[in-house]
């Protein structure tokens, strides 16, 4: 898989000293960089090119990063987002998550923990997990090393968070993982009581996880959290 050394970004931003900033820095870091200033230019790179993370301003002349996310995350590809905005509240947060993002930077940023973050990202993407390596519960299955999760053989789709939301999950399984727990480690931010979007994101996972099966793995524990487990 790609190195970090090797890694192909693309940058979305329409601010040009801003983009100019990003690349340079990137670049002088062996990073490959391409630019996007609006969200159809984003498209068409896209569309012509693989990248190994996108760099996205929320704000864009023809769209917004939320919808651009939304975008990407429709099509059949897992890259990491790294969201950028000047907008730093835990539901402009929330609304980037559910969109697709995988991370959030608030502007005005330092560059080195721009980098820091860049890095954490494709590590959790790239890193060569050895082949074959597998979490298993019951008849559920979550391939570490080809990010595939299946049940009873059968491969369900995923997005990159139900994805995180299922792996926390299994590396866990029987514990009970509250709703601060859940925020921490898979979206990274504070919980806030008033938001109700792990509980969303864990109905999304059961709709697929346990739809079909007689078996029903996700349970959840009324006024504690959630476990992942065989009864």
């Amino acid at each position: 898989m790609t190195s970090d050394f090797l890694a192909h970004l693309l940058v979305v931003e329409d601010e040009l000293k801003v983009a100019t900033f990003i690349k340079k820095g990137l670049q002088t870091q062996s990073y490959s960089v391409e630019v996007a200033a609006t969200g159809e230019e984003a498209k068409i790179l896209l569309g012509k090119s693989h990248f190994d993370l996108i760099i996205l301003d929320v704000n864009l002349p023809d769209t917004t990063g939320l919808e651009l996310a939304e975008y990407i995350r429709n099509k059949p590809s897992q890259v990491p987002i790294l969201m950028l905005t000047a907008l730093d509240t835990i539901a402009d947060k929330l609304l980037g998550f559910e969109a697709g993002a995988d991370d959030y930077l608030a502007k005005p940023f330092d560059f080195m923990e721009l980098l820091a973050r860049i890095k954490v990202l494709l590590r959790r993407s790239t890193t060569v997990q050895e082949p074959g390596r597998i979490l298993r519960v019951a008849d559920l299955e979550l391939d570490l090393h080809e990010r595939v999760a299946r049940r009873n053989g059968q491969t369900i789709e995923l997005t990159a968070r139900e994805y995180a939301l299922l792996e926390y999950l299994m590396r866990n399984a029987g514990r009970v993982v509250s709703r601060v727990d859940i925020a921490e480690q898979v979206w990274d931010i504070g919980f806030e009581t008033g938001t109700n979007v792990i509980d969303v994101y864990v109905s999304y996972l059961r709709a697929k996880i346990d739809k079909d099966s007689p078996s029903k793995l996700i349970h959840t524990l009324i006024g504690m959290g959630y476990v992942l487990k065989e009864k």
